[in-house]
């Protein structure tokens, strides 16, 4: 409830005077809000509801001292001024007094962020979480459930692997069979989503990954060929939650709080890591493998129940959501209901060198990313440090912790750097300046840190220096994860799909090759050292060619 005193020795706005009460200067406020008061003293104004406001007067302020209240992205939400006024007050005496008071009027558009407070009364007194809010949390869920489950087959891969006695070439073929699916769904299901909404494509993504996750056990007792084929089907419901995600933030979100609301899915989904890493071997331990699997795929289909009532496609269609709050997100932005209707133009968004930045952008965070998440449980278990007789040598339980901490971190500044991002553009800076320095904050960092794992000599060092290369590539997140929307919003999703797809294409050349390279040379660090090379070339095309204005139309 947005409640605004009046300041002491004042008297407060009174409720419609009558007109042999009120004088030829009392205002007129025109907006599309409802306002009461009580007319004793100390009374309160209440705003009821409204956006766009403006006050306006007989008679103008006399000492000009007016101002208008505003967001941080610029949006006005009222005005503040203080005017002096004459009227006549009750008495035999019928005494004349003059009096100056300060009007102040606020609506609910009034958020600092996405973490501001909502001063909606349109239904009830109280707060009301603003529905963006829930949307974004749902969002962060799933995207957190998405990461576990892919987890759980790299903490089971190490008890799977002896069982079946998979050498590291088997294993990385393994490990890489989700991304087949990965592969194709990426861009099918940013189309999809473009047209028809990412609610109801991330709900058909997240029932199949979930089912398949369910199966996973099963198709490796009964054959090689057939957990392939079931970690593939994994990998193509995975593949539409990206795009999706993209689709449903951008139509949901004003542009000063995009940032911040995918600094907020990420880090659900960098939590999911952290989950999964974490509670996998406890269910191992104690239940097998099934019992893992079968924990986390329930998990999707619990969350399922809570998506398909909680939020809508877009906040037009949402029947709680304020028009305060849909015309804070709807400003600027075109009618995104027809934005979907044509199949976007492939070879034309392939045209511009924008569209490779981000693309390759991808690549190279896909390539550095897949490799650290499939390979950190085996690393901390088998890695030679400087030469083949320095073993890190830890258990299971152990990897699992030395792998869990760098993505809790990386979830924690991924935030970080979406919110520092969004304060830059609202300070001044240009949005093309903010992306290139996020970016090349999160390849230059991680190419760093990994060429430094070479001269680690213990786990804890080495998982120090695995921290700081997760948690300064998720400022990619503020880069070309979010140059994408910058670039070509009509086709947003559409155009995410296309640059997953080739990074998924480079995750899978990435992972199978790093399997090749253990095999063949005994050590991660010639991988880890051309990994790094990688990050660095990316960096350079990147702030070459990439730009935040609008490319495609």
């Amino acid at each position: 409830m947005a409640v605004v005193s009046p300041p002491p020795g004042s008297i407060p706005l009174s409720r419609s005077p009558s007109p042999a009460t009120s004088s030829p200067s009392s205002p007129s406020i025109s907006s599309s809000m409802q306002c009461s008061s009580k007319s004793r003293h100390g009374s309160r104004l209440r705003i009821v509801s409204g956006f766009g406001i403006k006050l306006r007067s007989s008679a103008d302020l006399k000492d000009g001292r007016n101002a208008s209240l505003k967001l941080s992205g610029g949006h006005v939400i009222g005005s503040v001024g203080e005017k002096e006024e004459e009227r006549w007050m009750g008495g035999d005496g019928g005494r004349r007094m003059r009096r100056k008071r300060m009007v102040v009027m606020m609506c609910s558009a009034g958020l600092e962020g996405i973490g501001g407070r909502s001063r909606e009364l349109a239904r009830e007194e109280g707060f009301v979480i603003p529905e963006r809010l829930k949307v974004v949390a749902l969002v962060a869920m799933v995207m957190c459930l998405c990461n576990a489950d892919r987890v759980v087959m790299s903490v089971a891969i190490v008890p799977l692997a002896s069982r079946y006695g998979w050498s590291s070439s088997i294993l990385g073929i393994v490990q890489s069979s989700f991304l087949w699916g990965y592969l194709v769904s990426s861009i099918v299901g940013g189309a999809l989503a473009d047209r028809y909404g990412g609610k109801r494509v991330m709900a058909c993504g997240a029932a199949i990954w979930s089912l398949a996750t369910f199966l996973t056990p099963w198709a490796a007792d009964h054959s090689t060929v057939m957990l392939l084929a079931v970690r593939a089907l994994f990998g193509l419901a995975e593949g539409v939650a990206f795009p999706s995600m993209t689709t449903l933030l951008f139509r949901w979100f004003p542009g000063h709080e995009r940032a911040t609301a995918v600094g907020i899915s990420m880090a659900g989904f960098h939590l999911g890591n952290v989950i999964s890493f974490l509670v996998s071997p406890i269910i191992l331990s104690r239940l097998g493998v099934n019992g893992s699997f079968s924990f986390f795929g329930s998990l999707g289909f619990f969350w399922l129940s809570f998506w398909a009532f909680g939020i809508t496609n877009d906040p037009r269609d949402s029947p709680r959501i304020s028009q305060a709050e849909l015309h804070l997100i709807r400003a600027g932005k075109t009618d995104s209901k027809k934005e979907g209707s044509k199949f976007p133009p492939v070879h034309h968004l392939l045209s511009k060198l924008p569209s490779w930045a981000v693309l390759l952008a991808n690549v190279a965070n896909n390539w550095g990313y897949f490799v650290l998440l499939s390979w950190m449980p085996v690393y901390f278990k088998t890695v030679s440090v400087l030469n083949l007789f320095m073993v890190y040598n830890v258990n299971l339980k152990q990897a699992a912790w030395f792998s869990a901490v760098p993505w809790g971190v990386m979830a924690l500044s991924g935030y970080i750097a979406g919110a520092s991002s969004d304060y830059l553009i609202k300070s001044g800076c240009s949005v093309t300046q903010v992306r290139k320095i996020m970016q090349s904050i999160g390849f230059i960092g991680p190419g760093v840190s990994l060429l430094c794992l070479k001269y680690a000599q213990t786990a804890t060092v080495a998982a120090v220096l695995m921290t700081i290369a997760l948690s300064l590539s998720s400022f990619s997140q503020a880069g070309y994860f979010l140059n994408i929307q910058d670039i070509a919003p009509k086709y947003a999703g559409f155009l995410h799909g296309i640059t997953n797809s080739a990074g998924t294409l480079a995750a899978i050349i990435s992972t199978i090759g790093a399997g090749y390279f253990v095999q063949w040379l005994g050590s991660f660090q010639a991988f880890l050292t051309l990994t790094a090379a990688v990050y660095f070339g990316t960096t350079i095309f990147y702030n070459l060619y990439a730009t935040a204005e609008q490319v495609f139309f």
